[in-house]
C-alpha cells in the first residue's frame, strides 16, 4: 500500500514537472505582446507587439499633438505652429513601460491571462516636450494685440465743438490662465486646440455719467469769434455774442470758474494805471458804473458782465472781461450756477 502511495506521489510531481516546464517553455518561446487594456496616452495598444504599438501612437497622438493652437478672442487670432512649437513626445519610453507590464507576475500568471482573455487596467501617461520660448512669444503677441488701457470719460474740444471723449473700459490678457491652456494643449491629446485669449477688464476711474454730471452747465468764450456759448447736458443751447480785451489787456485763456454772481454789483476797480483815478476804488450800482445788471466772476478780476456799449460788441475793447449785451446777460445769469466750469479759447 505504501508502495503504491509512492508511486502516486511520483507520478503527479512527474506530471507537474513536464506542464510547469511546458508553460515555461510556451512563455519563453512566446513573442510579449502587450496585455489588451493598456492604453499609451489615450492610445489602446493592447495585444500589440512593442513596434506595433510604437507605431500607433506615432500616429494617433502625435497627429493630435502636432496641430496649431489657436488662441482667438472675438474677430482676433493668434497661432503657434507645432513647428514653432517643437512638440515631442517620448514614445519609446512610454512603449517601454507598456512592455514592463506585458513582464509583470511569472510565467503561469501570464499564461493563465492569456487563456482566459483577462485584461490589465493600466493606462500609460507620455512625457511631452514643447519650447516655451515659442509659447511666450506667442503670449507676446496675443497682449500686443489686446492689451488696452483704461480711458477715463473727459470733455474736450474738437474744430471749435466742446465733446465729450468717452470712458473706455481696459483689457489685460489672463496670461497665466491662457498659457496654462497653451500647455494643456500642446502635451494633452484630448485638449482643445482652440483656447480663448480671457481678459481682465479695467474700468476706467472717470464714467461717462460721472462727466455728464460735472459738466451739466458749461460756457465757452471764444476770442477769435466773439461768441460765449452755453451748454447744458454737454448740448449746445443758446450763443451770445461778446466784447473780449484789447491789445495789452488781453482776455486771458484757460480753463476756469464761475466763482461768484452779482445782480446790479458795485465794480471793485483794479489798482492799475488804466484806471487813473478811479484805481483802487469802489462804484456803486448807477449810470458812472460800467459793470451793467450782472457779473460773473472768473479770475483775477475778469468775469462776465453787461455793458451801455452795445457797439462794442464783436471786438476787442475791455480790459480783460468779458462783455455782453445787457439784455443777453441778464437772459444768461440764473442759467449758470457758481461753479460751472468756462473754457476761454
Amino acid at each position: 500500500m505504501a508502495q503504491r502511495t509512492v508511486v502516486v506521489l511520483a507520478s503527479v510531481v512527474l506530471v507537474l514537472l513536464v506542464v510547469s516546464g511546458g508553460v515555461l517553455v510556451a512563455d519563453a518561446s512566446t513573442a510579449k505582446k502587450i496585455p489588451d487594456g493598456v492604453t499609451v496616452g489615450g492610445v489602446d495598444v493592447g495585444g500589440l507587439t512593442s513596434d506595433d504599438a510604437r507605431e500607433k501612437v506615432r500616429t494617433e497622438l502625435l497627429g493630435k499633438l502636432r496641430k496649431p493652437v489657436r488662441i482667438v478672442h472675438s474677430d482676433k487670432a493668434w497661432t503657434l505652429t507645432p513647428q514653432t512649437a517643437k512638440v515631442d513626445v517620448d514614445i519609446d519610453g512610454a512603449i517601454a513601460e507598456a512592455q514592463r507590464v506585458a513582464e509583470d507576475g511569472n510565467a503561469f500568471s501570464r499564461m493563465l491571462r492569456k487563456v482566459t482573455g483577462g485584461e490589465v487596467d493600466r493606462e500609460i501617461a507620455t512625457t511631452s516636450s514643447y519650447s516655451r520660448t515659442a509659447i511666450t512669444a506667442l503670449l507676446n503677441r496675443v497682449e500686443r494685440g489686446l492689451h488696452r488701457d483704461p480711458q477715463d470719460a473727459s470733455v474736450e474740444f474738437t474744430d471749435g465743438k466742446l465733446r465729450v471723449k468717452r470712458a473706455r473700459v481696459g483689457l489685460r490678457l489672463q496670461r497665466e490662465r491662457v498659457a496654462d491652456l497653451v500647455r494643456k494643449a500642446l502635451k494633452d491629446p484630448s485638449a482643445p486646440h482652440q483656447v480663448s485669449a480671457y481678459t481682465h477688464k479695467q474700468q476706467p476711474k472717470v464714467t461717462n455719467g460721472e462727466v455728464r454730471k460735472k459738466y451739466g452747465t458749461v460756457l465757452v468764450a471764444s476770442r477769435s469769434t466773439f461768441q460765449l456759448k452755453l451748454y447744458k447736458n454737454l448740448k449746445l443751447v443758446k450763443t451770445y455774442g461778446i466784447s473780449v480785451g484789447k491789445a495789452g489787456h488781453d482776455t486771458p485763456a484757460g480753463q476756469y470758474q464761475i466763482h461768484n454772481k452779482a445782480e446790479n454789483p458795485a465794480w471793485h476797480v483794479p489798482n492799475s494805471a488804466w484806471a487813473g483815478d478811479l484805481a483802487g476804488t469802489v462804484v456803486p450800482p448807477g449810470p458812472s458804473n460800467p459793470i451793467k445788471a450782472r457779473w460773473l466772476g472768473i479770475y483775477d478780476g475778469v468775469g462776465i458782465h453787461g455793458t451801455s456799449d452795445d457797439a462794442s460788441i464783436g471786438t476787442n475793447a475791455s480790459h480783460g472781461c468779458l462783455r455782453m449785451h445787457v439784455p443777453d446777460v441778464i437772459d444768461l445769469y440764473p442759467r449758470v450756477p457758481v461753479g460751472t466750469p468756462i473754457w476761454i479759447l
